[in-house]
């Protein structure tokens, strides 16, 4: 059985093991940290299954562990609902990765100078490889944290240009997806997704040519309401326009 390298994460152990000299997680542990109750549902639903392997080299008490590679530990952190995801994601790709590829990668100790310099060229290559990974799925994690960072409400029309939309067809969107429902010309949330903290709504006053006012009330989105829609979307396959630029 091979033994894991182990990281702990604010108290919480994240094993680790290599797989054809590639870095893999063990899914549970990082699962846990993120948050899932359930975690195999969480890497059966989240992982893709290239990401994720399953033998009896890696083993607890007689069971095969689950493991997952980087790619499946980014699809766990862009689908975690905690604001700690992005704090374990920056843990993972400063402390964790840079770790393993310095202890981990010189298991073979080469024999001549020819190995050491096919190592070194090696050794380079998975570097820029994973630089690369992280450069990839760094949008994506910064648009949460563009959210999770911020305090302020959001009209529908500024989260609709964040997939390049329009208010309208946002709106239609979380209706088909039992979002909301429109009365009386004002979008509502349905009941599941009331008291949950998505919306806020105040009243305002327009001047009517007669003197009079009328009574609109407007509706905003809070940032746990934006999450709510982000992970919402990426489920059906919309992502914001900065998670799709190169």
């Amino acid at each position: 059985m091979s033994t894991p390298q182990i990281f702990n994460f604010e108290k919480n152990e994240v094993r680790t093991f290599l797989v054809n000299d590639e870095p893999y997680f063990v899914g549970k542990d990082v699962a846990s940290v993120l948050g899932y109750s359930n975690t195999p549902k969480a890497i059966r639903d989240h992982v893709d299954e290239e990401d994720k392997t399953q033998n009896e080299s890696f083993t607890v008490n007689g069971t095969a562990l689950m493991l997952i590679n980087e790619s499946g530990l980014y699809s766990l952190i862009l689908k975690s609902k905690l604001p700690n995801a992005r704090k374990f994601k920056r843990w993972v790709t400063s402390e964790v990765l840079p770790t393993i590829r310095k202890t981990g990668s010189y298991t073979n100790v080469p024999q001549s100078f020819a190995q050491a310099l096919r190592l070194a060229a090696d050794l380079e290559e998975k570097n820029q490889l994973l630089e690369q990974q992280i450069a990839e799925y760094e949008p994506k994690i910064s648009y949460l944290d563009m959210i999770l960072s911020s305090t302020d409400t959001v009209a529908t029309s500024q989260i609709a240009a964040d997939y390049g939309m329009s208010a309208i067809a946002l709106n239609k969107l979380l209706n088909e997806l039992g979002v909301q429902h429109k009365v009386s010309g004002q979008w509502i949330l349905y009941r599941k997704h009331m008291n949950q903290g998505y919306t806020k709504s105040h009243t305002s006053e327009i001047p009517k040519a007669d003197g009079g006012v009328k009574v609109v009330m407007n509706t905003k989105w809070t940032q746990k309401g934006r999450v709510f829609i982000y992970n919402l979307l990426t489920a059906e396959g919309y992502y914001p326009q900065m998670d799709l630029l190169d």
